[in-house]
């Protein structure tokens, strides 16, 4: 065969996901120093090997080197089977270089991935996108080559050097190992495979092969659901137990030892049970979105309102304590919460920004009840005379507020109301 010609085995390029048409950027200039190997890598080094065998000519193979080296290789373009670059030479206008390379039939292919799917650590390697070095010989023994051999190579260049290969395709061959040394699976889309087509396979030799592999499990003996479930393998349930009934007031409780408020404690235990009753028998807490400070606001407004008992006051007390307030911010808190629950709380301790209107439309509708102007300020309406206040709340109502003259000591006082004219008539007592 002559050097120049080229064999009926090869084969274009076939169309196929974008991993079979790869592009590889020039790489710049690199100082070369005397003996340094011209790759890196194991693959790179194997294919420079096996083209320096395969030439007889060192002179056109140093010029080729010598012009990788020096840069004068393009962009390089690799398809299955075939390489192509323009390389610089001493003409201004550059060389069209191209090497073909013999590409594995599909036979050749399963037979090769059969021996790959065999060996574990080849298989895991080759998934994990990974060249091990003994996939040479493991192509090897199933009659395959994977670097080039004599009758591999078909190069062709538009210079007229007739050499085989001429410097210039000698400079393309090397560059090539660069290649390698970078992705060595550029070798294996030479021989017709793109990567990603071949870790797919690869995939599904593993699934088949582990398949084969994996012991069948002994057959497990089944009952029907029907027979199962029957009467005579589970005894009826029981009638479910009857509702328990209030746990009421609890007894009185002795002087603990090193106890804080010990009166408190019959309070605390009492709102205790009737709460785990309400879980047990609904299913729902109806306090758990509560703070620890709206709990204990809410523990203490439970309380009675007239008079103040040794109990409560202990439990005043406790309740502060715990929570790191005042019992007088305590008791401001349980007037807020007798006045609107959580959201009388958050009106109390709360100011905010309320957006145009039902605020803005309050104090005409004051004025026009020949109530004095108020002042406004955030969600607040203050009387003149700093006594009175009005305060919006985030569900549209109205809260009435108290102080003394001289003394910004707000309490909240009556119901509210949607309507800030009856919120002040009932904050008057009319």
């Amino acid at each position: 065969m002559s050097p120049r010609s080229r064999p009926a085995s090869y084969v274009r390029a076939r169309p196929g996901p974008d991993d079979l048409r790869r592009t590889f950027d020039a790489v710049p200039p690199r100082a070369s120093e005397g003996g340094e190997p011209f790759a890196d890598s194991w693959w790179g080094r194997s294919w420079v090997a096996a083209l320096e065998s395969l030439s007889m000519d060192e002179g056109r193979l140093a010029r080729g080197r010598a012009y990788a080296d020096s840069g004068h290789v393009a962009a390089i373009t690799v398809t299955p089977g075939r390489v192509v670059a323009y390389v610089q030479g001493s003409r201004p206008r550059p060389y069209r270089t191209e090497l073909r390379l013999r590409t594995l039939t599909d036979s050749g292919w399963d037979t090769f991935l059969d021996a790959v799917a065999e060996r574990p650590g080849h298989l895991s390697a080759l998934l994990a996108k990974e060249m091990p070095h003994g996939l040479v010989d493991t192509a090897a023994e199933t009659g395959i080559g994977l670097l080039p051999a004599a009758d591999d190579l078909d190069p062709s260049c538009s210079c007229p050097d007739h050499g085989w290969p001429c410097k210039h395709v000698a400079a393309l061959c090397y560059q090539m190992a660069r290649l390698l040394d970078t992705d060595p699976f550029v070798l294996l889309l030479l021989r017709g495979r793109g990567e990603r087509e071949l870790v797919e396979e690869l995939g599904r030799r593993n699934a088949a092969h582990s398949a084969r592999e994996r012991p069948t499990a002994a057959a497990t003996p089944s009952v029907p659901a029907r027979e199962a479930f029957a009467d005579r393998f589970l005894p009826p349930l029981p009638s479910p137990l009857p509702e328990p009934a209030h746990p009421g007031q609890p007894p009185s409780y002795p002087e603990l030892p090193g106890a804080r408020e010990p009166l408190a404690l019959d309070q605390l235990a009492t709102d205790a049970a009737a709460r785990a009753l309400t879980l047990l028998t609904t299913g729902h807490d109806p306090l758990a979105g509560l703070t620890p400070w709206q709990d204990a606001v809410r523990l203490a407004a439970g309380r009675p309102t007239a008079g103040l008992t040794a109990t409560t006051r202990a439990l005043y007390r406790e309740l502060a304590y715990a929570t790191g307030r005042t019992t007088t911010d305590l008791a401001r808190a349980v007037a807020a919460w007798r006045q609107g629950g959580a959201e009388g709380l958050d009106v109390l301790e709360t100011p905010w920004d309320p957006p145009a209107g039902p605020f803005d439309r309050a104090r005409p509708a004051l004025a026009a009840g020949d109530f004095p102007r108020f002042h406004p300020w955030r969600n607040h309406l203050t009387h003149p005379e700093g006594t009175l206040q009005l305060r919006f709340g985030h569900d549209g109502r109205w809260y009435g507020y108290e102080s003394d003259r001289d003394k910004a000591d707000w309490w909240p006082r009556a119901m509210p109301d949607t309507d800030p004219v009856g919120a002040l008539m009932a904050l008057l007592g009319r």
